[in-house]
């Protein structure tokens, strides 16, 4: 009679731990996380035709900013997508499309966050040569709320970007002619946010 108290405690207590337990703390790869902002690329003169930029190369205006303030140029010695300090830039790529990822708020909660990129067309013109116009590069500024919402003790929180806003600074040589947000709201890389008309 003992042996059959012991073991019904034991499968009761199973049981209940079984029953608390849930998924692992795995975050599965499909489940969506934080999503860039992605832009399409359209010809000007024909607003429904995609149109690669040449040689392009997007990076986080100050990416290259060293401690005393100086800035260099990305060089690399390919076409190539290339992960730096946890920041992603785009060097040298004919391209229709890209994803920029835009910074998060340090804390939980709305506030309202600017991203600037530079946009470098014809990149290869400025490696090719010791003169660094021979390329021509657009910053555009992203302006945009970002919450954080909860998303499953596995994964933890994602950013939810909305009130999407995109400018360009205005120069003597703009390459972008028109930025048209087609998506305020950022929530996965499935969808394209902004038209970037050149």
């Amino acid at each position: 009679m003992k042996r059959i108290l012991i073991f019904l405690s034991f499968v009761t207590i199973t049981a209940a731990v079984i029953l608390s337990c849930e998924r692992d703390d795995i975050c599965a790869e499909t489940t969506q996380t934080t999503a860039r902002l992605v832009i399409e690329f359209y010809d000007a003169s024909d607003i429904d035709e995609l149109k690669n930029v040449p040689r392009l190369t997007a990076y986080g205006e100050g990416l290259f900013t060293d401690e005393d303030g100086v800035t260099t140029e990305p060089l690399e010695a390919s076409d190539t997508i290339v992960a730096a300090d946890d920041d992603t830039y785009i060097f040298n790529v004919n391209t229709n499309s890209i994803s920029l990822p835009l910074k998060v708020n340090d804390t939980l909660g709305n506030e309202f966050v600017t991203t600037r990129f530079v946009l470098e067309k014809d990149t290869n013109l400025r490696l090719d040569t010791d003169d660094p116009e021979t390329s021509n590069k657009d910053i555009i500024e992203i302006t945009y709320n970002s919450e954080f919402i909860y998303v499953s003790r596995a994964c933890g929180y994602k950013s939810l970007f909305t009130n999407l806003n995109l400018t360009s600074e205005i120069d003597s040589d703009l390459w972008i002619a028109n930025i048209e947000v087609v998506e305020t709201t950022i929530e996965n890389e499935y969808t394209t946010h902004v038209h970037i008309f050149h």
